[in-house]
């Protein structure tokens, strides 16, 4: 049997996308000709690898069970044929796509987009938002480096810590709570509070620890980042939990005090992430350096 090595690209685009049209615009041909690819797909597994349903095409369950190979195979293939080249950064022209949580932008962003433009001044940097769901765009090479609190699962995703942070309560000035000596969990719990969840959810982890003190707090509200919750602080008596390092200079240009977490709680991780295909890739691991370095800042602060 000849293998046309065009035709495993062409499936895994197709197995990614779900649609001709989609595999075509990622491989940057035309649907005619991915279709065709597809037809020669046909032929050659004896599987249809696609079905219309209704107006969307839906895997057959042997292409469901042969995508994590194909794809793999794909990733083997381009490390076999792609020639291994010195890197050399001050002719390098790439833009990389970053979604990082908004606070480590804003405190490590500006050092390694510094750092970037020190050493590879045609290199660009996209900094994107986080989403409200799980999207699969460091999968599918639309986001090169995440970094946030979330350790993927996926094995195709590889992370690595890069630091911590710890939680403290911020408030205004003048809080009842600015008054006492020390801050009591049950003075926590009795207050009223703002979460920071870019998915909407009123509990997280804070909930637990204080559950195993038999204690609840009453959340009114969730904001999506913490520059904007920390704004409900600005005029009211709500308490804002929020990693220290992220959030100090905000809150001190604010006007808002910092006070110790009254919880045993561990230290928030900071997770910095990538998929399997850029290991090799010399100009990523040049900047996952540059990436780990400016984000251990964050930690050690």
């Amino acid at each position: 049997m000849q293998l046309d090595l065009n035709l495993l690209a062409a499936l895994d685009a197709l197995l990614e996308e779900g649609s001709v049209a989609g595999a075509a615009a990622r491989l940057h041909v035309t649907a005619p000709a991915m279709s065709r690819s597809l037809g020669r797909i046909r032929r050659t597994t004896g599987d249809q690898i696609l079905v219309r349903t209704g107006r969307t095409m839906t895997p057959t369950p042997y292409a469901i069970a042969v995508r994590e190979q194909v794809h793999e195979l794909l990733h083997q293939v381009q490390g076999v044929l792609a020639p291994s080249r010195e890197l050399d950064l001050a002719r390098l022209e790439r833009t990389f796509t970053l979604r990082w949580h908004d606070s480590l932008v804003a405190l490590s962003g500006p050092a390694l987009l510094a750092a970037v433009r020190g050493q590879a001044p045609g290199v660009r940097l996209r900094f994107v938002a986080e989403s409200s769901i799980d999207t699969p765009e460091l999968r599918r090479g639309e986001v090169d480096l995440e970094a946030n609190a979330n350790r993927p699962s996926a094995p195709d995703i590889h992370a690595e810590g890069v630091g911590e942070v710890r939680l403290v309560v911020v408030v205004r000035q003048g809080h009842p709570l600015t008054r006492a000596g020390t801050v009591t969990a049950e003075q926590y719990a009795a207050a009223e509070h703002v979460a920071v969840s870019r998915r909407g959810n009123l509990s997280n982890a804070l909930d637990d620890a204080l559950a195993r003190l038999g204690l609840t707090r009453r959340v009114v509200a969730s904001a999506p980042t913490e520059a904007t919750a920390l704004e409900f602080a600005r005029d009211s008596d709500l308490l804002i939990s929020v990693p220290e390092v992220t959030t100090r200079s905000a809150a001190a240009d604010l006007g808002l005090v910092v006070l110790p977490l009254p919880l045993e709680l561990p230290s928030a991780p900071i997770y910095l992430s990538w998929h399997q295909r850029y290991d090799t890739d010399h100009a990523h691991a040049w900047l996952r350096g540059l990436a780990r370095t400016a984000l251990a800042m964050c930690g050690a602060s």
